[in-house]
């Protein structure tokens, strides 16, 4: 083997260390004095801005990122969590015993992104549609819309939700995974039930049980999307 082979080979093992390692990319800035551009710079990388959708329900281990972010590489996930920390929006802590675990948790400024995280996804659920039996809803996906979407503008109450498997609830604004006690009313049906109560306001594919009153101010505190 000549010495043109042999920087050749080691080129290569060296690039796939680093693909795998590292999350290999390359680097681009905008370089444009703009706060929108300078944003995208922070947490415009794909798969950035789910990751802090993930946190956004607070600490998590990195198995954790990885189960819930179905499709994202293990390298990929390393990269955007070590850029995300870089730029402030990410810290990680050791959660104090018996747990001891590694956790990664927004700081202050990483969680000021609700808002915007919010908004887009309103944007864009003018243009999703209902979900089909050919979408894999992620796990937790009831209680990230009512957290993202809901939460802020429900008026006081308790709420239950059932999509099965997935269960969340609203308790005065704040939302709760899984099942709650006492609940004022209790919604359930499939995912597109769901979604056609709050975007088309149209009951034909849920069963309400409690203060229907109160899911109606609820609706009508909801976003109109469609």
């Amino acid at each position: 083997m000549n010495r043109n082979s042999d920087c050749f080979v080691f080129a290569s093992i060296f690039l796939r260390i680093a693909i795998k390692w590292y999350g290999f990319r390359v680097v681009k800035r905008y370089e444009q004095y703009c706060p929108m551009a300078h944003a995208l710079d922070l947490v415009g990388d794909r798969w950035a801005l789910l990751v802090v959708r993930e946190l956004m329900h607070g600490p998590k281990r990195y198995t954790d990122l990885v189960d819930s972010l179905q499709g994202i590489g293990t390298n990929i996930l390393a990269a955007r969590l070590r850029d995300l920390e870089s730029h402030g929006v990410v810290t990680r802590r050791t959660l104090p015993p018996p747990a001891a675990s590694r956790v990664y948790e927004l700081t202050d400024y990483g969680r000021d992104l609700r808002p915007a995280l919010r908004e887009l996804a309103l944007w864009g659920a003018r243009s999703l549609g209902p979900p089909t039996d050919k979408d894999e809803l992620f796990a937790g996906w009831l209680a990230n819309a009512m957290d993202i979407i809901m939460a802020p503008l429900a008026p006081p109450g308790r709420f239950e939700f059932r999509a099965d498997p997935e269960v969340a609830s609203l308790v005065d604004g704040e939302v709760v995974a899984g099942s709650i006690d006492d609940p004022d009313v209790v919604v359930e049906g499939d995912p597109e039930g769901i979604y056609a109560l709050f975007v088309e306001r149209s009951h034909d594919g849920v069963t309400i049980q409690g203060d229907q009153a109160l899911l109606d101010k609820l609706l009508d505190a909801a976003p109109v999307t469609a």
